[in-house]
């Protein structure tokens, strides 16, 4: 191989490089991150240098024996949050997100204050409107975030990526 055969077989492996980067690697590792998170659920915890398990919710420590007792924390018979979990990808880069408006309250932790209006009477009276404050404290349950684990993941990933496109030029 000539120099002038090995620069057009750098510019060509310099262009697949460049495309990986911008279309094919955003889409494996927004998969990679959904299926990580995915997982968080399956386990019931947040997975960052182990397992950080969640705590236990009110429902399950109710002894019930109903259907929902039985779902972990943040788990429903419907898996909202757990499939809220989307993926967009971009050039050179990747958002993982949930676009639920209460996903993030979950993810953080933190504490909604509500008014609710309440009935003063019996049936067929009239509405008071009684306003009434109820506190509610959600305790952080994270399951989107950076982790070492995915961070370790997404990295052989690239890693194999370039490495194909190298050994392959």
């Amino acid at each position: 191989m000539d120099l002038k055969q090995f620069q057009q077989q750098l510019a060509r492996q310099q262009h697949e490089i460049e495309e990986a980067m911008r279309r094919t690697l955003p889409v494996k590792v927004g998969r990679l991150a959904t299926d990580h998170y995915h997982e968080n659920f399956r386990k019931g915890g947040f997975v960052d240098g182990g397992l950080n398990p969640w705590q236990p919710t009110r429902r399950q420590q109710s002894g019930s024996k109903s259907a929902a007792a039985n779902y972990g924390p943040l788990l429903s018979s419907r898996k909202n949050l757990y499939g809220s979990i989307k993926y967009i990808p971009g050039d050179y880069r990747v958002k993982v997100r949930s676009d639920l408006i209460y996903a993030a309250i979950h993810n953080r932790g933190g504490t909604i204050i509500q008014q609710r209006t309440r009935k003063k009477g019996g049936k067929g009276k009239k509405s008071l409107g009684l306003p009434k404050r109820v506190t509610i404290v959600i305790p952080q349950r994270q399951f989107l975030g950076e982790s070492k684990e995915l961070d370790e993941k997404i990295e052989r990933t690239i890693d194999n990526e370039l490495e194909k496109i190298i050994n392959n030029g």
